[in-house]
């Protein structure tokens, strides 16, 4: 996943590669770390890295993730490259597993048409819930998870297409 900090434009590259209980093994612009999370409530943890605790929250919103240390705010969006919109605009034919975690709810089924923005699933993944959404208009073709099972990042959960578009003598001469 490569995210872009809001506000300066720096952009760096993180990959989730295990967790294992309570530490992510993750790797920051090819530097690897290991952190420990201790879940102190809603979206509040306790962060251990090197050594040094560290007391953040964050919060995942539709296309950005919030993110408080200390007196420091950040704000992150991530940055969608390589993938290329499909005639009728779906941005992309599959959602993926952005990291490792579990699947606490689908909130589709095979067959609904959706809307941007939309909720398609929830995943907890480090104690914390993250809900994903549609990026375009879609229909959910296939339903590859379902409610308790654990994925790995970038596993497939729900396969979709371009939403339904009306015919010619639906939406009438183009302009």
């Amino acid at each position: 996943m490569k995210l872009r900090r809001v506000g300066d434009g720096g952009e760096f590259e993180v990959d989730i590669l295990a967790t294992e209980g309570s530490t992510v093994h993750a790797r920051v612009d090819g530097i690897d770390f290991s952190v420990s999370f201790e879940r102190i409530g809603d979206n509040a943890a306790i962060v251990t890295v090197n050594g040094r605790r560290y007391r953040v929250f964050g919060a995942a919103l539709r296309d950005r993730i919030l993110v408080t240390a200390g007196p420091m705010g950040f704000e992150f969006a991530r940055v969608e490259e390589g993938r290329s919109q499909s005639a009728k605009g779906l941005a992309t034919p599959e959602l993926c597993a952005p990291m490792p975690g579990k699947v606490l709810r689908i909130l589709v089924k095979e067959g609904d048409e959706v809307e941007a923005g939309a909720g398609l699933l929830v995943l907890e993944a480090m104690k914390m819930e993250t809900t994903l959404y549609a990026e375009t208009p879609a229909r959910v073709n296939r339903v590859l998870v379902e409610e308790g099972q654990m994925v790995d990042h970038g596993a497939v959960m729900i396969e979709l297409s371009p939403a339904h578009a009306p015919s010619h003598s639906e939406s009438g001469p183009p302009g």
